[in-house]
């Protein structure tokens, strides 16, 4: 392993003077008021990632979405037209959530050509109007065009599904910025096979961020994934990324990884050998238009040992891309201060043989032990401290996306108290 360079500054943090360099303040990891306050000031007002248009490849193809972290469950459906739209799961009769199956808290997907309330039988086009009404004589001058559902700010970039609750947020492309311009033209669409894991974990939703924010932490809590000779030789040198970069309130971390294929095949165990797969992915890469080159914004140091990138799209979306031509996703969505859910999905050209379904399968078992190590660890964290007994820790310079992610945080609560109080 090598260490790259730095900096001129010396330091990644030191780019970033607002930053600063002091430990940083973690209540906001286990603070019920600032989480609150979180809901409001952070997720209510920001473009959250539901999904991909994947999901929805007809017209009438929908999924809800339960979002407590902005206490509201969603409907999102591809209309007659072909838009991806955005409403509240909520009949305008009496309340009822609109679109549920067995268990009105799960989510739920499905193909409809409209939406039929389970109550009374009230009726919505995919569009969202109001069709028809059971026994709409008995009802007082009702004006069908006033009552259909309540839409949500809904747009989509590259393929990604984004919803805002605040009808005055700035559009989508401008919120993501220039990292998001410059990943665009990479093949999302025809990687289509996916791979999803969902758990609850027993943690905030910040400090899951923070662990794969940086790498600094993998040659220790993630050994076990080398032989034993690579996993000492890991840990002994240490790790550093290629390049760390912000553009509030986004970031990113750009690293090596260049380990598909191996150049020893005596670093990786035995079935990674046969299947020619792992960690980092299926070693053949995919022939496909939109990977030679990549887009300019991937792998910003253009370092032959380059490997991934992870973008933090904030709040909660975090979206990786692999050398080998696959790219991953990470979704944080709070339930309370001290929970929430992780999602993650991995997406692949679709297998052509056996041999290359069985290398996607190895990838994907291979990152869901790779997350359980983290999310054991989480946990652990968040119970140590709630305890209060130490509320500041330090970071080092490979862990500037945590300061970044906190400090911005911290500084919109702040804003949206002080605005709270006027």
């Amino acid at each position: 392993m090598a260490h790259f360079t730095k900096p001129a500054a010396g330091s990644w943090t030191q780019n970033y003077p607002e930053l600063g360099t002091e430990p940083v303040d973690y209540t906001d990891s286990i603070d019920p008021a600032f989480y609150e306050d979180e809901r409001q000031a952070i997720f209510r007002k920001n473009w959250l990632n539901v999904g991909r248009v994947n999901r929805l490849p007809k017209v009438g193809n929908y999924f809800t979405k339960e979002l407590a972290c902005i206490g509201t469950s969603l409907i999102i459906v591809k209309d007659t037209k072909g838009v991806v739209r955005a409403f509240h799961n909520i009949c305008r009769h009496r309340g009822n959530k609109l679109v549920w199956d067995d268990y009105p808290g799960e989510e739920t997907a499905g193909t409809c050509r409209q939406f039929t309330c389970k109550y009374h039988a009230w009726r919505y086009s995919l569009e969202g109007e109001l069709t028809f009404v059971q026994q709409e004589k008995e009802f007082f001058d009702l004006d069908n065009s006033k009552f259909g559902l309540k839409p949500v700010r809904c747009e989509v970039w590259e393929g990604f599904i984004f919803v805002n609750l605040d009808d005055n947020a700035k559009p989508l492309t401008e919120y993501l910025g220039p990292f998001a311009k410059g990943l665009e033209g990479y093949p999302f669409d025809k990687m289509t096979e996916v791979f999803s894991y969902r758990a609850e974990i027993g943690s905030n939703w910040k400090l899951f961020i923070d662990a794969f924010a940086e790498f600094y932490h993998a040659p220790i809590l993630h050994m076990k994934q080398a032989v034993k000779d690579e996993a000492d030789k890991l840990a002994n040198v240490g790790y550093e990324a290629l390049h760390y970069e912000i553009a509030a309130p986004h970031s990113m971390v750009s690293s090596w990884g260049g380990m598909a294929p191996p150049k020893d095949p005596s670093m990786v165990k035995p079935i990674e050998r046969v299947l020619r797969s792992g960690l980092f992915g299926p070693w053949d890469r995919p022939d496909i238009e939109g990977l030679d080159p990549l887009p300019e914004g991937i792998n910003p140091a253009k370092h032959r040992a380059w490997g991934v990138d992870e973008f933090e799209f904030f709040p909660n979306f975090s979206l990786l891309f692999w050398a080998p031509g696959w790219f991953l996703t990470y979704h944080y969505w709070p339930t309370a201060v001290d929970r929430h859910i992780f999602e993650a999905s991995l997406y692949f050209v679709p297998a052509t043989n056996a041999r290359e379904r069985l290398a996607q399968e190895l990838a994907a078992v291979t990152f869901k032990e790779y997350a359980l190590q983290d999310a054991n660890t989480l946990e652990a964290t968040q119970t140590m401290i709630a305890t209060r007994e130490i509320t500041e820790f330090p970071l080092n310079d490979q862990e500037i996306l945590l300061r970044h992610l906190h400090k911005t945080a911290q500084r919109i609560v702040k804003e949206y108290r002080n605005g709270s109080a006027k």
